[in-house]
């Protein structure tokens, strides 16, 4: 009996001696036991026959919940049926009054509205591929992402089309007219017999930080991947998803929409983020789940406090880029809501989740998830802009507690289809990392993972400049100046400065509301804070920061125009260290500089 009592007793007790030693080992169990059923259900999918594709997965949802409603906009409400029936109505008018045919190339420029989820049925069900215009860009850009997509299925003997709300560039006059009296009667699944795991099933632009957007081809393997995004996460048919990001994008897409099939979720559909509205729509649709990314959540927190702020009903917010001091004052102020920070991009063939909640981390180094999707941070040399080798000429492992940059090996489960642009994709591969003859997915993002195997992101490669010898990382430097108190927003580069080598510190800041600029306090800030070398030497004040569209900073013209005052108009600051301050940049200065009278 005595030795009965001793084994009930440890029994007892190793739980909680586990997760003294041991912390996250049941989060790490959980997500271990996650990743395996969400591999094997999308092994099994893959083996079915006829092919299983995404909009197979909506069409049984259309069955097994016909009447559950699936968008949500502007007060109106289409259920999954109802959704179901009005893309077979626009499918059934362009097969019959256009010139598509299975495997022709749609790009789709439309808005955020249930037009745009129900063209995209459509276009599945004709056996299209579709290419996501920024429904914001015009001109040079627009043509450019026209064109993007045109090399790629010209090598393939189809067309590209261009479609709109209208789809008066198909050549269809009256369209909306016809889609009124077309037939909702199911289209069938011929039409989509030539499709195969590997065709282009959609092509998404990257956001453009750093220049013109790229389009990556997304195969239907990749998508068919995607519909695990939310249910990996924990979200279940009752939850009710707010998606105000753009459905051009990967975010607003893959796990807003495509994402919302896979669960049978209700999508509270937007056309635009609005920081004001927020919450109160949240509370108006019993939101329970929100997506964010780039700088939404600072967005929220900007807004003025109220008493009902945490009065509502969402219990998870999904979505990649937020920064920790960030995270710290949403949940504060908007209670406990669980965070799921991801990393992931529009091309890559890894992908990161911080599944524990760790405050400023993007995902956590798990054993079973790096065998199957082998990653590593590799040492990188900034100044010549490429990975550091060795004698033999392989790459270097970047140590823990280092930056390095992230690298994914290419393997048939971790596949890379790259871009439109075949020259573009070539660039994003990297041979010879750890041995002769292998090949990498070169992300062109630097991380460091900490000695609890916590991983952070650090920069971008174009982002992360060097002065003095040192490497200076933007989003670390944006962190500390967004900690002064009249700072609302900062976005920090690098520019070039005649004489010198590496770039030099700049910085583009937003005030506060009633708000000045202190140079005195921002420079007893940034040296209490920042070594001397990464302190911004120039600040220029902006009323607005500029973004994308998926709300993250742009960099390219800020670094083109540089700190001339001559050519910019904005208030401009340079750090005085005698003076100990910022004060206003004059001609002369600048001349003095340039000239090499002044030693930065």
């Amino acid at each position: 009996m005595y030795l009965v009592s001793i084994l009930f007793a440890s029994l007892a007790i190793t739980p909680l001696v586990l997760k003294m030693f041991f912390p996250y080992i049941w989060k790490d169990a959980f997500y271990l036991a996650n990743l395996v059923r969400t591999l094997l259900k999308f092994v099994l999918r893959r083996r079915r026959k006829p092919l299983f594709l995404v909009l197979d997965r909506f069409l049984e949802q259309s069955v097994a919940h016909a009447d559950r409603p699936f968008i949500v906009f502007e007060n109106k409400t289409y259920s999954y049926l109802d959704t179901d029936r009005r893309s077979n109505k626009i499918a059934n008018a362009l097969q019959r009054h256009s010139k598509l045919r299975p495997g022709d190339t749609v790009a789709l420029f439309m808005g955020n509205e249930p037009a745009f989820i129900f063209t995209w049925l459509a276009l599945a069900k004709l056996g299209c591929p579709v290419a996501l215009l920024n429904y914001n860009i015009r001109s040079r850009s627009l043509l450019h992402c026209f064109n993007c997509c045109i090399p790629l299925v010209q090598e393939q003997g189809v067309c590209v089309y261009l479609m709109t709300k209208q789809c008066d560039t198909l050549g269809v006059e009256g369209f909306s007219d016809q889609v009124e009296e077309a037939s909702d009667t199911p289209l069938p699944q011929a039409l989509r017999s030539d499709i195969t795991f590997k065709s282009p099933a959609l092509y998404i632009y990257t956001s453009g930080t750093t220049g013109l957007p790229k389009a990556a081809v997304l195969n239907q393997n990749r998508l068919l991947a995607a519909l695990a995004v939310l249910d990996s996460t924990g979200v279940i048919p009752g939850d009710v998803i707010y998606l105000n990001l753009p459905l051009y994008h990967t975010a607003g897409f893959l796990i807003g929409f495509i994402g919302s099939i896979e669960t049978g979720s209700t999508i509270i559909l937007r056309r635009k983020f609005s920081a004001s509205q927020f919450w109160d729509e949240c509370r108006k649709y019993n939101v329970t789940v929100v997506q964010y990314i780039g700088e939404v959540l600072r967005y929220l927190c900007n807004t003025p406090k109220r008493d009902n702020d945490r009065e509502h009903n969402v219990r998870l917010a999904i979505g990649n880029g937020v920064r920790a001091e960030i995270w710290r004052e949403f949940l504060n102020r908007f209670g406990n809501i669980y965070v799921r920070e991801f990393y992931a991009s529009t091309e890559g063939n890894v992908g990161l989740i911080n599944y524990t909640g760790k405050i400023g981390a993007i995902g956590r180094v798990n054993y079973l998830h790096r065998k199957l999707f082998p990653y590593a941070l590799i040492k990188y040399d900034t100044e010549r802009d490429e990975p550091i080798r060795d004698s033999t000429g392989l790459c270097v492992e970047a140590p823990k507690g280092e930056t390095g940059l992230l690298v994914s090996k290419i393997t048939d489960i971790a596949p890379f289809v790259g871009y439109a642009n075949s020259q573009q994709t070539e660039k994003k591969r990297l041979r010879d990392v750890f041995q002769k003859g292998d090949l990498y997915f070169n992300s062109g993002d630097l991380l460091k993972i900490d000695q609890d195997n916590f991983i952070y992101f650090q920069d971008r490669v174009g982002d992360t400049f060097r002065w003095k010898g040192e490497n200076v990382a933007t989003t670390e430097v944006a962190d500390i100046l967004t900690l002064i108190d009249f700072v609302q927003e900062a976005n920090v580069y690098g520019v070039q400065v005649p004489g010198n080598e590496g770039r030099i510190g700049m910085a583009a800041v937003t005030v506060k509301v009633g708000e000045q600029f202190d140079g005195n306090k921002t420079f007893s800030h940034v040296a209490s804070y920042l070594p001397a070398y990464a302190r911004p030497r120039f600040i220029r004040i902006q009323n607005v920061v500029e973004v994308t569209g998926t709300f993250k900073q742009m960099k390219v013209r800020l670094v083109e125009e540089g700190f001339d005052p001559a050519s910019i108009t904005d208030p401009l600051y340079i750090l005085q260290e005698r003076k100990q301050s910022y004060t206003p940049m004059t001609g002369q200065i600048y001349s003095s500089i340039v000239a090499g009278i002044i030693k930065l």
